[in-house]
């Protein structure tokens, strides 16, 4: 066999030394790319979404490797959004009790296959009428039959008993499907969740999730609920109004802490990622455990193309690659969080508005990291509907001030004797009837309008854009002016000069 010169082995050694010397220059310059890139993106979207504060996160392989707060915690005193600004994170809450409750049964406190009754002996929950059996399961993984509507009767409440008063408005409500039948979403499937850890671990939930979850992982300016935080890190809550962000302070919902009031900064977020992602290893909290709250439902339909519900988290098939997420959203705040395992690749983005774009934004973030393109954002939720519903005001307004000007011209006439009292005739009262039950219909439509979404009023005015708020109040005003407008026509008659 031939031998290599010293001459040819030199020179591969130095082929060698030269290209490992370049690879971090290359490796840093093409992260570089991505985080212009990322940067970009973000800033084009939070324009276009008016979206006031966001905070995003990118953990790979056990390290951040991008942090940055973009815009305002606060828009009137211009507080910039950092690491340790704190945002509710909405519904990305639920992995927490997800968790929990798999710890719970890891000690042998509770059986996912046992009926929420051993726990909650007064849920008795029926379906057309008949008695129906749900398991701890099915509650975990959106399947219990419970109606996605039944939001709407969260209670505002700040007592420590609101948990037991939110899941006792179940029992006002009858399922909307047999469980373990389809999935169908429902935030108060976390609550009746977070009802059972307080009565098994009988303790606070608040207090089981910061001692079993929040403190081991070190996530120190993490809170349980609105009522544990005491800093002045909180960032200031907004939504969408008139095409522009309206700071706005929502009821206290203390009994829907479980499934979406988890407080927290994307220094914690990051530790909860690693954690998730297996890069973090804590003693007190097994890693097959956090594996198996990612084990999807499989016995049901997918809630979207090759998508299933876990313990918390919907895991997704795409690219031949698995996705683990979940979107967040408040009355005035958002969260997304994604992860790649396989990279063992996290994005998290908070944001202090209820806005559909902060879930595109991070979908966006990871695509961009994985080097690919982030597709187009088309506004949806709440953008679009304060679009639509400020054009409503507009038009809605502009009738009333039209209204209003012809009130105004019709009461000058009464007092300038120019128009005189009319005696009333069938052809008067029938005009007089007919103007009042247009009026009624209308008023009647505005105030029934809700339920027809399966929702009500103070609802839509707690989750809607601010506009719902002024259209309601607009309708009913422009209504008002326009009867007393009709009313003065029908009663009164021109004198004749």
């Amino acid at each position: 066999m031939k031998m290599t010169s010293p001459k040819t082995l030199v020179v591969i050694i130095a082929i060698i030394v030269a290209f490992y010397s370049f690879a971090p220059t290359i490796v840093k310059a093409e992260s570089d790319e991505k985080i212009k890139k990322i940067e970009s993106f973000i800033e084009e979207q939070r324009a276009i979404s008016k979206i006031p504060g966001l905070s995003l996160v990118i953990v790979e392989k056990g390290k951040t490797v991008y942090q940055r707060g973009f815009g305002y915690a606060d828009v009137i005193s211009k507080t910039p959004v950092t690491s340790n600004t704190l945002f509710e994170l909405g519904s990305t809450s639920k992995a927490f009790t997800g968790l929990a409750i798999l710890q719970l049964e890891k000690e042998g406190l509770l059986k996912r296959s046992d009926d929420v009754r051993k726990y909650i002996p007064w849920l008795k929950l029926k379906y057309n009428e008949e008695p129906q059996s749900i398991t701890i399961n099915q509650l975990l993984y959106h399947t219990s039959g419970i109606s996605t509507y039944t939001i709407a009767d969260i209670p505002e409440s700040n007592e420590s008993n609101a948990l037991e008063l939110t899941v006792k408005k179940l029992l006002e409500k009858p399922l909307n499907r047999i469980p373990g039948s389809s999935y169908e979403y429902a935030t108060l499937n976390y609550d009746v969740l977070g009802l059972v850890i307080e009565k098994v671990s009988k303790q606070p939930f608040e207090k089981f999730i910061k001692q079993h979850i929040l403190e081991p992982t070190d996530m120190k300016d993490t809170f349980v609920g609105l009522h544990q935080v005491k800093s002045a890190d909180m960032a200031s809550g907004y939504k969408l109004g008139l095409m522009r962000e309206q700071r706005y302070t929502p009821p206290i919902y203390r009994g829907n802490v479980p499934a979406g009031y988890v407080i927290s900064n994307t220094n914690d977020i990051a530790k909860w990622l690693n954690l998730q992602l297996g890069s973090n290893q804590i003693d007190s909290i097994d890693k097959k455990i956090i594996q198996e709250s990612h084990i999807t439902d499989q016995s049901v339909e997918p809630f979207d193309t090759d998508t299933y519900y876990a313990s918390g988290w919907g895991v997704m098939e795409k690219d031949r690659n698995q996705y683990i997420f979940h979107a967040g959203e408040n009355p005035t705040f958002t969260s997304y969080f994604i992860m790649q395992p396989n990279e063992q690749l996290g994005v998290a983005v908070l944001a202090n508005m209820n806005t559909t774009y902060t879930t595109a934004i991070g979908q966006g973030v990871m695509d961009l990291w994985e080097g690919k393109n982030a597709n187009n954002i088309q506004s949806g939720g709440p953008g679009k509907m304060d679009k639509i519903v400020t054009f409503l005001c507009v038009t809605v307004i502009g009738f009333g001030i039209f209204f209003s000007i012809l009130l105004l011209k019709t009461l000058r006439k009464i007092v300038r004797k120019q128009s005189i009292k009319a005696s009333l005739n069938i052809k008067r009262i029938l005009l007089f009837f007919i103007h009042s039950l247009i009026v009624a219909t209308i008023l009647t439509l505005t105030n029934m309008f809700p339920k027809f979404l399966g929702y009500n009023w103070t609802f839509m005015k707690v989750w809607g854009p601010t506009s719902i708020t002024v259209l309601f109040y607009s309708v009913i005003v422009t209504s008002v002016i326009y009867y007393l407008l009709g009313l003065l026509h029908i009663l009164t008659k021109k004198t004749h000069t």
